[in-house]
């Protein structure tokens, strides 16, 4: 792992949010050419994801709070946190607080509330926010990753197609949660209602973590989540691949992970987002560069972020073949999956229009910095 500051985070501090509250592709989703290489120097260096602070000797701020998951989705600030190349590019004068969170939820509910400045999450709980908050609480600042979700399904539950998934019960990680929506979606696409809507599917909404321990009990029929986990539950505990969530999109891409940013901070702190949005930036490219030495960095970082052992070499390069990493927002997917939200009710509003929703110029101007093409 490329040497740097580990990233603490006490359980006191989880607590007190909640309560209150990647082998990789090389290409970039949305780009017809492969991004462009690298020598094996840069693939070696500690600093080789490091953006160069773009900040003057003091910025506007002293401390800047981001939110993100332990999930391989996340994998830029997994490891620009973890590597300490985030804090790098920042500079000395204003210091990165990153808190974990278990889904996208909670997570949201902190950046409204102010106790998040930026964070790492699926798109549908960013939606959900950015209407909940009358359309001005938040903005996507970049995309992150695009595929990596999976339905896997018990060998002994006899679900051989989509007509087999009726009086079962299923598991996501988090009510509203992108693959909650992906996976209640495709129930009613195909003909099925949950029961709190009258019909005979059970959905468990409950942690990654839980997902594993009443897949691995029996209790549950199958389970849409993100990866790795739809990779343990396979090689672990005997599951099989029901659906690849790629198949169900044009090309394969659709958005998984998005970088977003509280308004007013945006507003008021602009320069620290720039450097974090630049830190981003050279994490993507590093990952789709140096993808041996990024999968080994990310096992590593969640490894001291969970307090296990990471993931086997055989469940994390499953898992992250089935993941790219972009920062290509891949707006197309996001306004699907909002429409599929509003189908079923998660949403308040027609989300007929997300134009705010995004705000690319840092992105472009990073992108345009460093020889790029920009996001259109």
């Amino acid at each position: 792992m490329r040497t740097g500051t580990q990233v603490v985070i006490t359980a006191a501090i989880l607590v007190v949010l909640v309560v209150g509250v990647y082998a990789a592709a090389v290409l970039i989703p949305g780009s017809s050419t492969p991004s462009s290489s690298t020598t094996a120097s840069t693939c070696t260096s500690s600093t080789s994801a490091t953006a160069p602070s773009t900040s003057s000797s003091s910025n506007s701020i002293g401390v800047v709070n981001i939110g993100y998951f332990a999930n391989i989705n996340h994998a830029p600030a997994i490891i620009g946190i973890s590597s300490g190349a985030f804090q790098k590019a920042l500079g000395p004068s204003t210091t990165i607080v990153p808190f974990l969170f278990p889904s996208g939820g909670p997570e949201m509910t902190a950046l409204l509330a102010g106790k998040l400045d930026m964070a790492y999450v699926g798109p549908s709980p960013a939606v959900n926010a950015f209407i909940q908050s009358n359309e001005g609480g938040l903005v996507i600042l970049a995309g992150v990753s695009s595929g990596g979700a999976v339905f896997v399904v018990q060998n002994k539950s006899g679900i051989t197609s989509a007509k087999d998934l009726g009086g079962k019960t299923f598991a996501a990680p988090g009510l509203g949660n992108t693959q909650d929506v992906a996976l209640r979606y495709y129930l009613m696409e195909n003909g099925f209602k949950t029961t709190d809507k009258g019909g005979n599917v059970t959905i468990d909404d409950t942690t990654n973590a839980n997902i594993v321990t009443l897949f691995a009990e029996g209790k549950i029929a199958g389970a849409w989540v993100p990866e790795p986990y739809g990779e343990v539950l396979i090689q672990q505990y005997g599951g099989k691949l029901f659906l690849d969530e790629r198949t169900l999109w044009t090309g394969g891409d659709f958005s998984t992970t998005e970088l977003v940013v509280r308004t007013p901070f945006l507003q008021q702190h602009s320069d620290v987002v720039t450097d974090i949005v630049s830190a981003d930036v050279a994490e993507t490219l590093f990952i789709n560069r140096c993808p041996s030495l990024a999968e080994t960095d990310l096992n590593s970082s969640i490894a001291a972020l969970t307090g296990g052992q990471g993931y086997t070499p055989s469940i994390l390069s499953s898992s992250l073949g089935r993941l790219s990493f972009t920062y290509n927002p891949l707006e197309d997917s996001v306004a699907v999956q909002a429409e599929h939200a509003y189908a079923l009710g998660d949403l308040t509003q027609n989300p007929s229009n997300l134009t705010a929703l995004y705000d690319l110029t840092i992105l472009n101007k990073v992108l345009a910095a460093d020889g790029l093409a920009p996001v259109q």
